[in-house]
């Protein structure tokens, strides 16, 4: 069984990172829809040396497929599929995924991990929460998974 239903998860540095990924890659699986990884690239604020601005865009290009490069290789050993990656430059990581979804019509869940620490359950669940969502047009469900799920419970859930 194979779909076109991709399962977006923002691949940052956050600790729970982790969990999403398990997560949107057993939902993947087990529906036949595969994995897209966002990858955030802030712009560089150089107004006076251009060279340098260009220089730093291309360092954070190249991290930023390192990262996806070694994320993507997981989620092709637990799905069987390879993962498709979306580096966007872009000033916040909302303004990246209104583009994402926007562009995409073929991406059908967001799949967030939320903290677990005392400070709460990170910037970008909290701002979902308080403001709601708005990609656009598009209406796109998202699923919050705390992010200190095992592997086992997430076998479990998924």
């Amino acid at each position: 069984m194979t779909s076109g239903r991709k399962f977006l998860v923002v691949a940052d540095d956050t600790a729970e990172f982790g969990a999403a990924l398990r997560f949107a890659c057993r939902r993947a699986r087990s529906t036949g829809g595969h994995v897209a990884l966002l990858r955030l690239i802030e712009p560089a604020v150089f107004e006076h040396w251009t060279g340098v601005r260009a220089e730093i865009a291309r360092q954070q290009r190249e991290e930023a497929e390192a990262a996806l490069a070694e994320t993507g290789a997981l989620v092709h050993a637990e799905t069987g599929r390879p993962a498709e990656f979306l580096i966007v430059e872009a000033d916040s990581l909302r303004a990246a995924l209104k583009q994402v979804l926007s562009d995409d019509p073929d991406i059908k869940i967001l799949v967030l991990a939320a903290a677990t620490g005392s400070r709460g359950p990170g910037p970008l669940v909290s701002t979902i929460a308080k403001e709601g969502v708005r990609w656009g047009a598009r209406k796109v469900p998202i699923t919050i998974v705390p992010g200190d799920l095992t592997d086992a419970e997430i076998a479990d859930l998924a």
